[in-house]
């Protein structure tokens, strides 16, 4: 008798296969499947590969438009090829170009993290990078619409204010507005800060590139008038776009002035390890003070009316600390006017510190004071640091969270009042726009970049102090540990800029004003305005597929 199929006896197992390990026979349809997925699968990456190349290419163009390359033009180039490779794509495959554009521009753009280790870099910028990967699909929607270049620059802003604020208060390096700190686009900050200029550049990237497309349609068609009045009106409102900021007008007169010193006493060596020993960075600090004491009682310079030291230029809590305390008082005391000290002192409890910027009287002692509001997440303090800390051990070399300030760096030093922000708050516009409404008549930038030394990250930060200066209407002035310490004017212009890891001292008279800029009024309303567009032209985008797709489903019923 012969047995149906299903009830034939199974194989005995073989000695080299166990009775129970012996594994089931596949599906005799799943091996083409699997094939034939992995075949779509590599023909899926041949047809991507040529446009995630082009991505990559000009994600690193972008920066090099940023410092201390300073090309700006290749800002908006990139802009414009990143537009035109959104063309005929899907959503997804926007997002992917997006992510393939941002990822190689930050690893670049923030390699001078790399001191504290690639894995922080690679980290970083694919965070970073995933907030282009949103751009990119919605530059994708955005294409769908008419005029669809305004709504694609509009999203260039909806990106940087998310990135800006998310996550853990945001990380605004790489901002469009941040290559263009000294191109025509820069007058447009004093209307609406940072993101009018990002706007503008973005606006003229991808007119640049519906111009291209207009162009590209012109080949083969003996009558093109169309198109050729289009890629002429793109390029002419490209260009414009370009030069809207020189006719901004950029107040700098003022009636008030100051005389300053800024101290650069450096340190003993850049990276990680810059500290040294102990009270080092506070003797070079006192040591360049008292050299400055003693030109200015031998007359080889004038008598200044404040100076200012860096972030970190005590390495010591001098509250706690009687001979920190004492070798600032000798220092202040010799110089004779009020000096801005730069110092980490004890928080509320034993589990915090304050990054502190002290107005140190020659007569009283020290006054008032600014603590940072903004400390840097995973550098100043570690986010869960509980549960982060068993993971990653590196963490651990962050002893104590810093805590964060409540106010507004507004401090009176002499006859000035100045706005102190510190370090990387100069790249947060609220918080500096904050510091000029409070009352600021200038700008102080304490900064300590001997970890970044000679890396482009000083360069990258003193471009951030020239943007701020024509947006307020204010000087600005770098105070750097190891440099770079420098003296901008209210229209961006650095007057005096000193180099790296040495000892220096600057002086000069600056202007203080009180006239508040369009964009010190105005304050965030123009990057929300810019940005909730943005969001609704991809909105609209969707309504518009999906009503285009329920006419067409009616239409193939009816058919």
């Amino acid at each position: 008798m012969r047995l149906r199929p299903e009830t034939a006896p199974a194989v005995p197992p073989t000695a080299a296969e166990p009775a129970g390990t012996r594994p089931e026979a596949a599906p005799d349809d799943a091996a083409p499947v699997r094939a034939s997925r992995r075949r779509r699968f590599a023909a899926t990456c041949r047809r991507a590969a040529p446009s995630t190349a082009v991505a990559v290419v000009f994600g690193l163009a972008l920066t090099v438009a940023f410092p201390p390359y300073d090309i700006w033009p290749l800002s908006i180039v990139a802009v414009a090829a990143l537009s035109l490779l959104m063309r005929g794509r899907t959503v997804g495959q926007g997002a992917w170009l997006g992510f393939a554009f941002g990822l190689p521009f930050f690893i670049w753009l923030l390699s001078w993290l790399n001191v504290v280790g690639w894995d922080a870099v690679v980290g970083l910028s694919a965070i970073e990078a995933a907030f282009l990967a949103g751009l990119g699909a919605c530059l994708v929607l955005s294409q769908k619409l008419p005029w669809w270049p305004l709504w694609a620059a509009c999203l260039w802003v909806t990106e940087e204010l998310a990135r800006d604020r998310l996550p853990f208060g945001g990380f605004p390096w790489g901002r469009l507005a941040f290559a263009n700190t000294g191109s025509p686009f820069t007058p447009l900050a004093a209307l609406g800060s940072a993101p009018l200029v990002t706007f503008a550049v973005a606006l003229s990237g991808t007119l640049l590139a519906a111009a291209a497309l207009a162009a590209y349609k012109l080949r083969g068609q003996p009558r093109g008038a169309h198109s050729a009045v289009t890629a002429g009106g793109a390029l002419v409102l490209s260009a414009a776009a370009v030069c809207a900021g020189l006719l901004v007008p950029v107040p700098t007169g003022a009636t008030d002035h100051v005389r300053i010193a800024v101290v650069q006493g450096n340190v003993q060596k850049p990276g990680l390890d810059f500290l040294g020993r102990p009270m080092m960075i506070l003797d070079n600090h006192v040591s360049a003070t008292l050299k400055l004491a003693a030109d200015i009682k031998a007359g080889r310079v004038p008598k200044p009316d404040l100076v200012l030291w860096p972030e970190n230029s005590s390495d010591l809590d001098p509250f706690s600390n009687p001979a920190a305390y004492d070798k600032i008082t000798q220092a202040v005391q010799a110089v004779g006017v009020p000096v801005l000290v730069g110092a980490l002192v004890d928080g509320p409890d034993k589990d915090h510190v304050q990054n502190e910027g002290i107005v140190w009287d020659p007569v009283t002692g020290p006054g008032a004071h600014y603590t940072k509001q903004h400390p840097v997440p995973f550098g100043e303090y570690v986010p869960y640091r509980k549960e982060l800390t068993k993971v990653i051990s590196r963490l651990k070399e962050i002893p104590r969270d810093f805590y964060p300030g409540k106010g507004t760096g507004v401090l009176q030093l002499g006859p000035a009042k100045l706005g102190d922000v510190i370090c990387f708050e100069v790249a947060y516009d609220g918080i500096v726009r904050d510091t000029v409404n409070a009352g600021a008549r200038a700008i102080v930038v304490q900064t300590n970049n001997a970890t970044y030394g000679r890396t482009g990250q000083p360069e990258q930060q003193l471009a951030m102090s020239r943007l701020r200066a024509i947006e307020h209407g204010r000087a600005v002035v770098t105070a750097a540990t190891s440099g770079i310490s420098a003296i901008v004017a209210p229209n961006g212009k650095i007057e005096q800029r000193s180099g790296e890891f040495t000892q220096q001292v600057l002086s000069a008279d600056i202007p203080l004003r009180d006239q508040r800029t369009v964009a010190d009024r105005v304050g965030a309303v123009p990057e929300w305005t810019l940005a909730m567009v943005g969001l609704l032209s991809c909105a609209a985008a969707v309504a518009i597929g999906r009503r285009d797709r329920t006419r067409m489903a009616k239409g193939q019923k009816q058919q």
